[in-house]
């Protein structure tokens, strides 16, 4: 059983903890900031993730990209340049999303064979760390079984089910096939996608037809989640991280922010007690909440590594104690892979280190040999100045080698990015752009050592005029 103090869990002792309270009745109003900005930055992922979970389960019954907790909801289709509900959207693979509760029982998840097509199921826990991926990489393409447990949770499982132990329990499996984008090949993912099965596992072997959601009216549906949780008072914002430490606990290596709450009067598992904190710390507490976010926001400059005018972060899904490290992928890209899964390089600039923009005309070459080094597949996508698809006549978002790239004479492959069209003979390998600024990512799925080491970049993106 959750021992709301974590004594069993951080190797904290009761006497200990109250050393902490008491400390916290001395704190001044800049101890209390600096306090709670780390405590914020620590917490921003946990709730980030049990905002998103609740907009996305609000539902009775699977709509759009919606679902109950603990079912499937599939992307059919890629979406198109008038899409704007979500920013950097991919033409690569379809998702499959769910949000799962395992504080009672663990879940089971059912993947058909692949038959050689790639596949990820990424799992992760409420601070948004991957615990497990199954997938092309990780567990081949054949059907299988796996069940997600709970931190808590002790039994057995059926023959041949393999456990995937999660360290809360809230859980999201953000799922990824790979699509040609073909009527044909849309079918057959279709096909897959509704092969993705989850079930508690007492309806295990057993017909099972899962519940209809609950509709919570209080839920904001309209308000994006990241302006939600921004303008969430110190008061709501710390009795919430509180209140969702009991089911979704701290790791031991947490100890020291732990502590760190105790001096705040924070108790994991515990209501937060707002009223009762002295004036200083309530003053503390209250501006920590815009200084944390603007610490987040301005880690943008460490939070990865430029090559060739490439920005691309090699961690990701697995932080450590790298607390703002993680808050901000969270502020930017919730649902990040492990790098062994993918890596996302991005550029603004071009080889000149001037922004990228549609006026002029702009090649990208790969010499005889050196094409990404990868074992699932890359792509490079094309976005607008705010992250969205450019409107083309070819309808092309983005270009890799299912488009036929054409070589050249000594075998070099150039892909070309300009606005209009290069020429019938080298449209194979044209990724249109819009008239103005453009912003370009690849994409790199499974991803050899080369690239995750940093010993392969991509190559500059070089203006032609």
């Amino acid at each position: 059983m959750f021992k709301p103090l974590g004594v069993c869990l951080l190797g904290l002792s009761i006497s200990a903890v109250s050393v902490f309270a008491k400390e916290s009745e001395n704190l001044t109003e800049e101890q209390a900031l600096k306090l709670g900005t780390e405590v914020y930055i620590y917490g921003y992922p946990l709730v980030t993730m049990d905002m998103t979970r609740k907009v996305m389960t609000n539902v009775e019954s699977v709509e759009a990209m919606k679902a109950p907790m603990g079912q499937f909801v599939n992307a059919r289709e890629y979406p198109n340049a008038s899409f704007r509900d979500v920013t950097a959207p991919n033409a690569d693979t379809l998702y499959s999303s769910a949000w799962v509760d395992v504080t009672e029982e663990p879940y089971i998840l059912h993947v058909p064979e692949m038959k050689g097509r790639y596949y990820l199921m990424p799992m992760l826990t409420g601070w948004t760390d991957v615990f497990a991926d199954p997938g092309t990489r990780t567990t081949g393409d054949k059907a299988q079984d796996f069940a997600i447990v709970g931190p808590h949770w002790k039994g057995t499982l059926p023959k041949g089910v393999k456990e995937l132990k999660s360290a809360t329990n809230m859980v999201w499996i953000l799922g990824r096939t790979y699509c040609t984008g073909t009527p044909e090949d849309y079918k057959a993912v279709h096909q897959i996608q509704d092969e993705y099965k989850l079930m508690p596992l007492s309806a295990y072997g057993k017909p099972y037809t899962p519940p209809k959601g609950k509709v919570v009216p209080s839920i904001n549906m309209k308000i994006a989640v990241r302006d939600q949780v921004d303008a969430m008072t110190a008061n709501a914002y710390f009795n919430k991280l509180a209140e969702l430490m009991k089911d979704n606990p701290a790791k031991k290596q947490d100890a020291a922010m732990v502590a760190k709450m105790a001096k705040l009067g924070i108790t994991p598992g515990t209501p937060y007690d707002f009223s009762k904190q002295t004036p200083e710390i309530k003053k503390g507490l209250e501006q920590s909440i815009k200084a944390a976010q603007k610490e987040i926001s301005a880690h943008e400059a460490k939070a990865g590594v430029l090559k060739n005018g490439w920005l691309f972060s090699t961690k990701t899904g697995d932080y450590g104690t790298d607390y703002l490290q993680r808050a901000y992928v969270t502020l930017v890209g919730l649902g990040a892979n492990l790098p062994q899964d993918a890596i996302y390089p991005l550029t603004t600039v071009d080889n000149k280190g001037e922004p990228l923009n549609g006026a002029h005309r702009y090649t990208i070459h790969f010499a005889k040999g050196h094409l990404p080094p990868v074992k699932g597949f890359w792509s490079l996508t094309m976005y607008n100045d705010q992250y969205f698809f450019v409107e083309n006549p070819l309808n092309r978002y983005t270009v890799s080698p299912r488009n036929d790239l054409k070589q050249n004479n000594d075998g070099s492959i150039d892909l070309y990015i300009q606005h209009e069209s290069p020429g019938k003979e080298k449209e194979s390998n044209w990724l249109p752009a819009p008239k103005d600024k453009f912003i370009l990512m690849f994409r790199f799925y499974w991803p050899e050592e080369s690239i995750i080491k940093g010993t392969w970049s991509p190559p500059e993106v070089t203006k032609v005029n």
